[in-house]
């Protein structure tokens, strides 16, 4: 589901005016009083439209904590951090479509807050920190683990626990298996298990297990970091939509 951008420009919008400074005038019949800068919301009203901003901020600019400076100005405007990044946020949302159709790139977009909540549960703390290649190694291991909770697996897990989820031949004891359809003996099913259990070895033995020894390699661009985090994605909802089969 897509980000309802009138909903989420009202948000940013009342933020921005709740944590503007002003001056407060001066108390009556006091001359020269000097008085400090403020916001113009209470602190109260700015935190809780705080929690509401933030969940913005991480769907737009998922990189905020780490791409926007938190020092400057702090000691003058506790929410600077934020209001830049509403401001940034505001920007994308309001003229995201305009520049991508005027730079000749208005191909569909990708993001990682739209792919299945296990993979961007697993990947968001480590994606939003800008450690990217661990955030789509950590997406691998919830899809895993969700898999052994669904098949009941603690013995098998990555490849070998796909292949034999996936597996055409029938169940056995305490070998239950994921079926996408009914077997009716027909080619669809079989090319539809084989290729599920060929994809998962594929996002385990290309992304996931390079991506765990990562010693000397460099991060992740951001493009190919959501990639990898699609992958984990459509694998994750073929297991979600799947049926178990036990003997």
């Amino acid at each position: 589901m897509g980000i309802d951008i009138t909903w989420a420009r009202g948000e940013l919008a009342h933020f921005l005016q709740l944590t503007e400074l002003y001056r407060p005038p001066d108390p009556p019949n006091v001359i020269n009083f000097t008085s400090q800068l403020a916001n113009r919301g209470s602190q109260a009203d700015i935190a809780a439209s705080a929690h509401v901003v933030e969940q913005i901020l991480d769907r737009v600019v998922p990189r905020w904590r780490t791409e926007v400076s938190s020092a400057r100005n702090k000691s003058v405007n506790r929410w600077y951090q934020h209001r830049e990044a509403a401001q940034r946020a505001d920007a994308a949302l309001q003229r995201d479509t305009e520049v991508r159709a005027r730079l000749g790139d208005d191909a569909p977009q990708l993001s990682a807050g739209s792919m299945h909540p296990w993979v961007w549960d697993g990947a968001r703390a480590l994606w939003q920190s800008g450690h990217l290649r661990e955030a789509v190694t950590a997406a691998a291991r919830k899809v895993n683990a969700e898999t052994q909770n669904k098949v009941g697996r603690r013995d098998l897990s990555e490849t070998k626990l796909f292949q034999n989820a996936f597996s055409q031949s029938p169940p056995k004891a305490g070998e239950p298996r994921l079926r996408l359809m009914e077997d009716d003996g027909g080619d669809t099913f079989r090319s539809v298990h084989r290729g599920a259990m060929a994809f998962a070895e594929g996002c385990y033995a290309g992304i996931r297990n390079p991506n765990s020894h990562e010693d000397g390699l460099s991060e992740l661009p951001e493009h190919e970091a959501l990639e990898q985090l699609a992958a984990f994605s459509v694998l994750a909802r073929w297991v979600d939509a799947a049926s178990v089969e036990t003997a």
